[in-house]
Formats: structure tokens, sequence, C-alpha cells
């Protein structure tokens, strides 16, 4: 979707296969895109994707910090180590992508960020403790970060995305069906199925000029749900 608004886009995923296919079909709309592998829990991984990032594209004006995982589990089987995961990819993550990019934003005042959090980060999911804890993170993140860099002209805002059609968000409806015994549980007031698509058009109008005025705020495409 940004690609069709005219963004060269770079790639990233901890599959090098998959960022390939990713940026093959951005690169058949007409513009540029460069694939890049990185765990963006790593400091040094993170900085060297965005260095090439700029190498090939010359300039980065809009991140959108979308690498994340889901684990469904009680709260009494989430371990040390699920626990440090989880948050070292969501929130360490979205402070290491973000901190690799701002000075370069700063330094031409503007730029937009936009952060994926989750239904989960501003109501909780029982099962996913550990998960929502890690995208309410980012919320605060957001929420912070945007009265910081405002004078910089950096936009910082997020995505809530609430239950969307892909393999992750089947295993949390099936998993959440056979924990409650209603196979409905997750279906929302609306009574449609959300898509990707329907995340992608939420960043790509955070990182337009149309959302010049907007800094600072959570968009919840979820259908009506709540908790």
């Amino acid at each position: 979707m940004f690609a069709r608004e005219g963004a060269d886009v770079a790639v990233n995923d901890l599959n090098a296969e998959a960022a390939a296919a990713t940026a093959e079909e951005v690169h058949l709309v007409g513009v540029k895109a460069l694939p890049v592998q990185a765990d963006v829990a790593s400091p040094t991984e993170t900085q060297n994707m965005v260095a090439k990032a700029l190498a090939e594209l010359g300039r980065i004006d809009i991140l959108v910090n979308n690498a994340g995982f889901g684990d469904y589990k009680p709260f009494t089987e989430i371990t040390e180590e699920a626990w440090d995961r989880m948050l070292s990819v969501h929130l360490k993550g979205n402070f290491n992508c973000t901190k690799a990019v701002l000075g370069d934003m700063m330094a031409r005042g503007s730029g937009a960020i936009v952060n994926i959090s989750s239904l989960a980060g501003t109501t909780g999911t029982p099962f996913h403790v550990h998960y929502s804890a890690a995208k309410g993170g980012i919320i605060g993140l957001t929420k912070a970060l945007a009265k910081e860099v405002a004078r910089n002209g950096i936009r910082v805002n997020a995505v809530a995305p609430g239950w969307i059609d892909t393999p992750l968000g089947q295993f949390a409806r099936d998993y959440f069906g056979e924990r409650t015994g209603r196979s409905q549980v997750l279906r929302p007031p609306l009574r449609i199925t959300g898509t990707p698509e329907d995340i992608a058009a939420a960043c790509t109008y955070l990182a337009s000029d149309e959302a010049r005025y907007v800094t600072g705020q959570v968009i919840s495409p979820n259908g009506g749900s709540w908790i």
C-alpha cells in the first residue's frame, strides 16, 4: 500500500526469503524495494539494517515498527525467557528501530513513525499477558515520544489492531474457542473480519500529509470490539 502511494520501501524480516518475496511485490509496483534480514531485538542488527536502507534509499521519511509474534499460554506457564523475548522483540525492538532512524529525522526536521500496538495493549487479553504488557508499553512509548519530538517536526502515532484474518489471528480464535467453549468469542460487533489491508490503510494515513495534525494518537481498527 505504501508502494502504491509512491514510497520506496525497505522490508525487514527474520526470514530472508520472506523479506525478498515481499520486496519483489513492492518492486513490481514500480518503486525501489530493499529486502533486509535483521532481528530488531538486536541493536547491532537494527543499526546495520538502517544503514543499508539509508545507503540504498538515501533517506528514511517513514518508520513502521511492526515486528512481532504471538505466544498464547496461561500466565503461570510464561517462563522468564518467554517474557524477556516478548518484550525484546516488541518493546525493545521498537526502541532500537526508532533510535536508529530518529537522529536523521531530527536533523531534517521531519518524519513519521507508526508503531503497531494491539487491542491487547489497550484492554488486556487473557492467556496473552506478556504480549499485552509489551503492546501496552508501545502505547506509552508512542505518547511520550510524540510530545518529545513534536518540536522537531516528527509525528509519532500507533495502530492497535483488533482480531485480523491472519494465521496468528486464526490460531487465537481456535485457542480462545477451545478455552472458553465459544467459537464466536472473537467476533466483533460489526460482524466482519479485519484484514491486513485495514491495518495498512491506517498506517498509510498516519504516515501521510493528510495526518499532518495528528500525533501521539492510537487508532484501533477493531470492528467495535471491547472487553
